[in-house]
């Protein structure tokens, strides 16, 4: 009789948990609009009961009796290894290094000042700060920046005058008008 059971072949993701390990699933599936090929990753948790799965191997993995929370998949065999390199601190040189890493440069040091030179640089902050200061107070007394000079100001006139005014402005074009018809004929 044979096995009901379904099996994926995937590769493993992360070995870190004792007697699990994490395997990534892909399975391509066709777009039923557009018709490309998608690739699906789904990551399943499989039992491996001896803990010879490392990260990178591809491994079958079994459908089985639910064995925790999120586990129901066993490791049914190991398909292939990952290849682990392995180099001996020994064997690493510098210019391999200068390959993988860039050199950083150092940080340029601080010039170191002197009391008297700090003492210097103190002062010219105080007499920056007492400026403002100073500019403010006039600005409240006289209302005005120091640099601005002082526009004339206008009188309110009242709204008697000021309609007065306006009808001297509307009439003054006529009259100019009517002089320059008289002028012509």
């Amino acid at each position: 009789m044979e096995s009901k059971r379904k099996f994926r072949l995937g590769q493993v993701v992360s070995d870190k948990m004792d007697k699990t390990v994490v395997v990534a699933v892909e399975t391509p599936k066709r777009h039923p609009l557009y018709k490309k090929t998608i690739k699906r990753v789904v990551k399943y948790k499989a039992h491996d009961e001896k803990n010879k799965c490392r990260a990178g191997d591809k491994v079958i993995i079994v459908e089985t009796r639910p064995l925790s929370r999120e586990k129901r998949w066993r490791v049914a065999e190991i398909v292939a290894r990952a290849e682990v390199v392995e180099i001996s601190p020994e064997e690493i040189t510098r210019e391999d290094l200068a390959k993988v890493m860039p050199e950083k440069k150092p940080k340029e040091k601080p010039e170191v000042k002197t009391e008297e030179e700090t003492k210097a640089e103190e002062t010219k902050a105080e007499e920056a700060e007492v400026k403002p200061e100073k500019k403010a107070k006039e600005e409240k007394v006289t209302g005005l920046k120091p640099e601005e000079k002082p526009k004339e100001v206008k009188k309110a006139e009242p709204k008697a005058e000021k309609k007065a005014k306006e009808e001297k402005k509307k009439a003054e074009p006529k009259a100019e008008k009517k002089a320059k018809e008289e002028a012509e004929d």
